[in-house]
């Protein structure tokens, strides 16, 4: 196996994913140091991500399945969870009761706003949909045996990303600002990462 190989696909997977660190520690920081919470957040970052490799490798082998015009569209996915967490906040806020300590309801913001696997593995794909179109050509030149390197290697690029995500969480200062106000952070990331993924795709016209 040739290390420039490898270096490649090291590179390749870090430049397309250095937007999804943020994402990934949002998403952590909503798990709020569960157990169960971080593993949704890593089941479901893999299973976004491997949605991603499975259509390159389709688009690679000849049957593509997404157009350009369709990977646009992805960023319907982020914008309407984004909205969707949004008015879960507002509402939220209309409801709260005066008398709620503040440990109550940051563990009710814990429980409440830890993300599912679903969650999580649609706002990867969406956020990673464009990465199809830099997978495809480099998976075809590469070869069955080329790919099957870029894979494990993003396989495990995907492993550090969510190790280290995982690690700036657990330093004080940023868990508890991620805990407490990653709920509200969180839609206004979706939300731009969505029009971000529609204006870059050309949905609103050239």
């Amino acid at each position: 196996m040739e290390l420039g190989l490898l270096g490649s696909a090291a590179g390749m997977f870090a430049l397309t994913n250095i937007d999804d660190m943020a994402v990934l520690a949002l998403f952590f920081g909503q798990a709020g140091g569960r157990r169960s919470g971080t593993l949704r957040v890593v089941a479901g970052q893999y299973a976004g991500f491997g949605l991603i490799l499975l259509a390159s490798v389709m688009g690679a082998l000849g049957a593509s399945m997404l157009s350009d015009e369709a990977i646009a569209y992805l960023g319907l996915l982020p914008l309407l969870l984004g909205l969707r967490a949004a008015w879960r906040v507002w509402r939220e806020r209309q409801r709260r009761r005066p008398e709620r300590n503040d440990e109550a309801e940051t563990d009710g913001h814990r429980e409440q706003h830890a993300p599912s696997v679903w969650h999580v593995a649609s706002v990867t794909f969406a956020n990673g949909g464009d990465n199809i179109g830099v997978y495809v050509p480099v998976f075809g030149v590469a070869g069955i045996s080329g790919m099957t390197v870029y894979i494990l290697v993003f396989l495990i690029g995907v492993a550090v990303w969510c190790v280290v995500a995982h690690l700036l969480t657990s330093r004080p200062m940023i868990a508890d600002a991620l805990t407490r106000k990653g709920h509200i952070l969180l839609p206004g990331v979706l939300i731009a990462i969505g029009l971000f993924i529609l204006i870059k795709g050309g949905a609103f016209g050239s």
